[in-house]
């Protein structure tokens, strides 16, 4: 019977987990792994029958907007005006390919998960090493890992020297973990199980080697993808709402139609032929068939401004879904820091010091705490972190940069900040930094012949090498309870901890020991700095009423010395991955409300926090870089992914992609998702009551048995004329004043809000009375029909046109300059619509196609100074409403 996969491999000794796997140190027979082989299946990632591309690409025509913009190309279609059925069939195209194509998204997701796997593996085979399809791993294998090895399996670790591994893709920190052979506690969080290297991760330093535990499917990267394939990603607010729009206005228009039809042919008793026809005219003029693609217009404009502040949109639809964001759940290292370590703290025998700058550069200040001095001893720290460092520091462009080890750039800018330099000082001998040694030291000499021996490592174990302590008069009595009580100082202060020691060498090489004949200088405390920027965007954020969340995998202790420097609320408040653990969904629906900080947390963790802040009708955002991100990437109602550090699988699950890796750039696209939200909202308060009003003129005509006031073809030229260019111009407009300073809508929020319905109602009113109030008076000056329908549809555009400045402005009034001047696109669209009336309107050669005739001068100014009086109503009808209700948006 072959082994089952070990449980909580991590918290067995070697001897032990070797038992459990039925696995020895000299590796399995070839015999035995061919049987595990055929038992666990081969080491891969489990992979659904894939959905045939012809059936995903017509299940995006199962929708019932779809289904309205079919109907409305078979109007069109019958009335003759082909443009328009060919126009509104390539947006019903667009759409389609367009859902086909993200669709595929979420499934390259998981294949960009399987390319991380390692293609080959050294394992040992009846007692000799050789190399193998890493896919024909088994578990009890013995792995042997080298530097630049991406690890092929799971692995409990039985052998390591110096071994570093680099875990980003799991864990989300940058750095690599040191690994070692002790077992850890059965409920250790991921990043804290030291003795297993998993699937996927990639060796940076050192050698070792370990037994398999998993493989495939039930490896951590194979957890992760099926989490990822469970997941079901939710619609976002704008197409739930165009959803419901588009079917309710669907069963509108359908009852009104059938009931005029019914009215006019059994109780006018008009010509079926003749009514149906007049049925259609109002059908077309009451669907907003250009709605869609200017809506997808407005989405495209909006993935350009976002671009511009480096958030690549990877659906249209995320675009508006960003401006309802309620909660942003991110990532820390990166996005709200820097990615860059810089010195903060620093302890010598005088006292406690601390240091400002910015990342790399070599500038900042160093503050003495109240009642220390500043004296030598800080010169010396300083002059021993310059000379025991092997990095350099680069400058290009004003931007600081590191080559080698981001710790000792640190160390470089803060001996820097000091006024301290290494010229003078040659290296004659090293010892390098190594994983079991856990320090590294230099000796040194200068021209005169003075020699120096500088050590850096861990606090603990310089302690125990060092036999007395630097003063300010030179050596004294080292007290170690001191030291180790200001190094979890710093700790507890989320700073990585170095201490820095030195001695006077003898003449010669230096030693490969030196413990217990050191001098300690004191102690530094290295962080990764938040970002200016994102200060200043998690502010903004406030203002707007959108919670911050940090959710990291780092200690506790540092994620809440960079909550409080950027500003989060309740920083000391830090639940830990071992907390939600102990937390059924109920207490942590509770707690994910007032609790603002999230560490040591595992993909699980993620998923499960974004899920209790949905349950809440909140809208999520969820930043992240690494494959463990993915779930909660996919499952957030936007997904963040880093565009530099992030890996191809949380990408492919992001709906946005900040170019940048700034939280501040998140902040940016908020502010651009609520304009083209603003925007839709325009459009929509814009199209619905013009087309109402259009239908409304037809249908008043049909009940009341008059003439068509503006004819089929004509109705189809003003929807056509008008949407391409006047509801364009909406998709153009800049940000409102107060954008930032709104609390972000309610993820039900309508369309139709009560505020438009009643907008619609008093337009379509105005249009009715203003559109028959023209015809009839065309009729009653004994006009022609045909030049009577002319000035109907005329007066049409210019409402319309008016219309468009009073929508421009729906959260203040419209009356000044700035609302006058409007924007570039709201003018070329104006010149374009009059300059097209002008051509329908007086062009011999155009008139017989759209029944038209010249409008005499006089007439023509009426019109105009009709459009100047209904745009004074509505305006007055808004300062009303802001007197009554302290609200002008519709």
């Amino acid at each position: 019977m072959v082994p089952p996969v070990a449980t909580h491999p991590h918290a067995d000794t070697t001897e032990t987990c070797l038992t459990k796997l039925g696995s020895f140190a000299q590796g399995l027979s070839t015999g035995e792994a061919g049987v595990r082989l055929e038992t666990h299946g081969k080491n891969h990632l489990p992979e659904a029958p894939p959905r045939p591309a012809v059936m995903r690409f017509l299940m995006h025509f199962n929708n019932v907007l779809i289904y309205v913009l079919i109907a409305a190309a078979a109007v069109t279609a019958s009335l003759g005006h082909m443009i328009d059925t060919w126009v509104i069939l390539a947006v019903v195209l667009v759409n389609a390919t367009m859902g086909f194509i993200q669709e595929g998204r979420a499934e390259n997701a998981m294949a960009e998960i399987r390319q991380m796997l390692a293609p080959h593996a050294s394992v040992l085979r009846d007692g000799k090493r050789i190399s193998i399809d890493a896919a024909d791993v088994v578990p009890g294998d013995i792995v042997l890992l080298e530097p630049g090895d991406r690890v092929a399996a799971d692995l409990r670790l039985l052998q390591v020297h110096g071994l570093m591994v680099q875990e980003a893709i799991l864990t989300g920190e940058s750095v690599p973990v040191e690994k070692s052979v002790a077992p850890v506690g059965a409920d250790a969080a991921l990043g804290d199980r030291t003795c297993m290297a998993f699937s996927g991760t990639l060796i940076t330093a050192g050698v070792g080697r370990g037994v398999v535990t998993a493989t495939g499917a039930v490896s951590e990267i194979g957890r992760i993808s099926g989490m990822l394939g469970r997941v079901r990603g939710l619609k976002t607010p704008l197409v739930v709402q165009m959803d419901k729009f588009a079917r309710w206005l669907t069963v509108l228009i359908l009852l009104v139609a059938g009931a005029l039809l019914a009215f006019g042919y059994y109780v006018q008793h008009f010509d079926f032929h003749a009514m149906f026809i007049a049925v259609v005219s109002l059908a077309v003029a009451a669907i907003p068939e250009a709605l869609p693609a200017v809506m997808t217009i407005t989405l495209a404009i909006g993935v350009q401004a976002m671009a511009k502040r480096h958030a690549i949109v990877r659906r249209l639809p995320a675009i508006e879904t960003i401006g309802a964001v309620s909660v942003i759940c991110t990532d820390k290292t990166g996005t709200l820091t820097r990615n860059e370590m810089m010195v903060a703290s620093v302890v010598t025998s005088a006292g406690r010091f601390t240091v400002t700058g910015d990342g790399y550069a070599p500038t900042g200040e160093i503050t003495a705490e109240e009642g220390v001095a500043i004296d030598s001893t800080l010169s010396g720290i300083a002059q021993a972190a310059l000379l025991c460092n092997n990095a350099a520091l680069r400058e290009a462009g004003g931007v600081w940069t590191v080559d080698g080890d981001p710790m000792e750039g640190a160390l470089l800018a803060f001996g820097q900040k000091a006024g301290e330099s290494a010229s003078g000082w040659s290296r004659t001998g090293e010892i390098p930094f190594d994983a079991v040694r856990r320090y590294m030291a230099v000796q040194v000499e200068n021209a005169d012949g003075e020699a120096l021996l500088v050590v850096k490592g861990a606090p603990e174990k310089l302690l125990e090498m060092c036999r007395d302590q630097i003063g300010e008069a030179g050596p004294e009595l080292l007290d170690r309870g001191h030291w180790t009580a200001e190094a979890a100082h710093i700790a507890a202060r989320g700073q990585r901890v170095l201490a820095l020691a030195r001695r006077s060498p003898e003449a010669g090489v230096l030693a490969d020991t030196i413990e217990g004949d050191l001098s300690l200088i004191g102690l530094v405390g290295l962080i990764d700095p938040p970002r200016a920027e994102a200060i200043a965007a998690v502010k903004e954020c406030k203002k707007a009423g959108i919670a911050v969340k940090m959710i990291t995998g780092d200690h506790a202790g540092t994620a809440s010395a960079i909550g409080r420097q950027i500003g989060l609320a309740n920083p000391d408040a830090v639940l830990t991955g071992a907390d939600i653990d102990a937390m059924d969904d109920g207490i942590l629906a509770v707690e994910v409300m007032s609790t603002n900080i999230f560490a040591r947390t595992s993909p699980e963790h993620k998923l499960r926090l974004v899920t209790a802040l949905q349950a809440h009708d909140l809208v999520v955002a969820m930043t992240g870089d690494g494959v463990n991100d993915a779930p909660a990437l996919k499952r957030a109602d936007i997904g963040v992914a880093m565009g530099i550090t992030g890996s191809a699988a949380s990408k492919e699950a992001a709906d946005l992609v900040l170019a940048n890796d700034n939280f501040a750039s998140i902040s940016a696209a908020v502010r651009e998702g609520r304009t083209v939200w603003d925007n839709i909202r325009k459009l929509v308060s814009w199209v619905l009551p013009t087309s109402a009003g259009e239908a409304g003129t037809i249908a008043a005509a049909l009940l009341l048995g008059f003439a068509l006031p503006v004819s089929p073809v004509q109705i189809l030229w003003v929807n056509m004329i008008t949407a391409v260019t006047l509801g364009l111009a909406l998709a153009y407009e800049p940000p409102e004043a107060e954008t930032m300073q709104r609390p972000p809508r309610h993820r039900n929020t309508g369309l139709l809000t009560g505020g438009l319905v009643w907008h619609v109602i008093f337009v379509t009113t105005l249009f009715l009375a203003i559109v028959f109030g023209l015809f009839t008076y065309a009729l009653e000056k004994g006009y022609p029909l045909v030049l009577a329908q002319t000035m109907a549809m005329n007066m049409l555009v210019v409402l319309e046109i008016f219309h468009l400045f009073y929508i421009r402005n729906i959260f203040g009034t419209s009356i000044n300059w700035n609302a006058f001047k409007g924007t570039r696109a709201v003018w070329i669209s104006v010149i374009i619509a009059t300059v097209a009336q002008f051509v329908v309107t007086y062009l011999p050669f155009v008139q017989p196609i759209l029944g038209t005739q010249s409008v005499p001068l006089v007439d023509g100014m009426l019109i105009i100074a009709i459009g100047l009086v209904f745009f004074a109503v509505i305006e007055t009808e808004k300062q009303l409403r802001l007197v009554l209700t302290g609200h002008n948006g519709i």
